[in-house]
C-alpha cells in the first residue's frame, strides 16, 4: 500500500539524491497523523461545546482526582502554558461555570481551581468521544501493534518530556 509520503519521499529521492531522505519516512508520517489528530480532537471537543486548550485543563483537574482540583501552578506544569495565558483561561472556564477559584488552606494568598460537577461531566463526555475517534484512527492496527507502535513512540518522546525547564 503507498501513500503521500511514499511519493514524496520518491521525489526527493530523484530531485536530490545525494540527501538522505530517510527521516521523511517516519516523520512525515508523524506530521500527517498529528494533523489527522487534530481534526478528530476537535471534531470529538466541538460536540461538548469545549475547544481543545478547554479539554486540556477540564481533564488536567479530572486526572487529579477527587476533590479534582489544582493549583494554577500545577496546571501550568500540565498545560505547558504561561501564568497569564493560564489565568485567562481559568476565568473563562470559570465564567462558563466548569471550574470555580477556592481558597488555598494551605496558602493565605493562592487560590485552587477545582471542577465542577458540570465541568467534570463535560470532560468526561468529551472524553469519551475522543476515545472513540481515537480508536478509528488506530483500527487498522493490531493490539500487538499499537503496542509495538506505543513503545516505540515513546522512545522517540520521552527526551523531550524530560528536559527541565
Amino acid at each position: 500500500m503507498e501513500d503521500e509520503v511514499d511519493r514524496l519521499v520518491a521525489a526527493w529521492r530523484r530531485e536530490r539524491p545525494d540527501l538522505d531522505v530517510e527521516p521523511l519516512e517516519v516523520l512525515s508520517r508523524v506530521s500527517r497523523l498529528a494533523r489527522h489528530l487534530d481534526r478528530a480532537r476537535r471534531l470529538a471537543f466541538s460536540e461538548h461545546q469545549l475547544e481543545p486548550w478547554e479539554f486540556d485543563v477540564l481533564t488536567a483537574l479530572r486526572r487529579a482526582g477527587t476533590p479534582y482540583q489544582l493549583s494554577p501552578g500545577q496546571l501550568l506544569t500540565q498545560t505547558l502554558v504561561t501564568s497569564g495565558t493560564m489565568t485567562n483561561r481559568i476565568d473563562r472556564l470559570a465564567k462558563k461555570g466548569l471550574v470555580e477559584r477556592l481558597p488555598d488552606p494551605s496558602d493565605r494568598r493562592g487560590v485552587l481551581v477545582r471542577l465542577t460537577d458540570e465541568g467534570r461531566d463535560r470532560a468526561d463526555q468529551a472524553l469519551a468521544g475522543l476515545l472513540e475517534q481515537e480508536r478509528a484512527i488506530l483500527g487498522e492496527l493490531s493490539r500487538a501493534q499499537r503496542a509495538e507502535l506505543a513503545g516505540l513512540l515513546r522512545q522517540l518522546t520521552a527526551p523531550f518530556d524530560n528536559i527541565p525547564g
